[in-house]
């Protein structure tokens, strides 16, 4: 999976599940957006389904210092990586 589809399919479940329109790649979503913990949750679900694996404690824990857009596909590229 590519950056750019990753960015997108986060983008399309952001607007879904948080109605966040438009955000910038670099929004800090927990101050600009009020993206809290709880929706954290909901997001690393999601990723799991995106990436068609669970995820271990060890990587929710580090997925808990993520505030952007990018941070989140970064992430996500490192799952990716790590897994193939």
């Amino acid at each position: 999976m590519t950056r750019d589809a990753i960015t997108e399919k986060i983008l399309a479940f952001l607007d879904e599940e948080f109605e966040i329109e438009n955000p910038g790649l670099d929004d800090n979503l927990r101050e600009q957006h009020e993206f809290d913990s709880i929706d954290a949750i909901v997001l690393l679900e999601y990723i799991e389904e995106l990436i068609e694996s669970p995820l271990t404690q060890e990587e929710k824990k580090s997925a808990m210092d993520i505030k952007s857009i990018s941070q989140i596909v970064d992430y996500i590229e490192g799952l990716l990586k790590t897994r193939s």
